[in-house]
């Protein structure tokens, strides 16, 4: 076990960032383009939610989902770290497509509204992608 955990170590030291790596990095919000989510939940039960989006280059990386919520609305984003450098090559809507999905556990009655982020409007306003579940008993 000591001999792997050494092994570890010294793999992670041999491919870190050599002290002259002078790339920068910046956390940036991108479009999700669409989601697979049911069209009404069942009190205590847990259900997957699946956002598609794409990354635009190869200096593009998924960093995490955006959640936040406020009573039963959730906003939901995807977060990406992005490398400033300038060799990054465009990405085929193809190439570039990706997919997240999370658990969603339903812990309220009522409705809940769902909001995907998907960009910016062309006065700045952010723009969603809205659902409205319903909770069944």
């Amino acid at each position: 076990m000591k001999n792997v955990i050494s092994l570890l170590v010294l793999f992670f030291i041999l491919n870190s960032c050599s002290p002259g790596d002078d790339t920068q990095y910046s956390y940036r919000l991108i479009p999700i383009e669409s989601v697979e989510i049911p069209t009404e939940f069942t009190l205590g039960e847990t259900y997957p939610i699946t956002v598609h989006y794409t990354l635009p280059t190869s200096c593009y990386h998924f960093s995490s989902l955006y959640y936040d919520k406020n009573l039963n609305i959730r906003t939901i984003a995807v977060e990406t770290l992005v490398e400033t450098r300038n060799n990054c090559q465009e990405l085929s809507a193809v190439d570039g497509a990706r997919t997240e999905t999370f658990n969603f556990y339903v812990t309220s009655n009522g409705t809940y509204i769902f909001k995907f982020y998907q960009g910016k409007d062309d006065q700045g306003n952010d723009i969603f992608l809205e659902y409205e579940v319903p909770v069944t008993h």
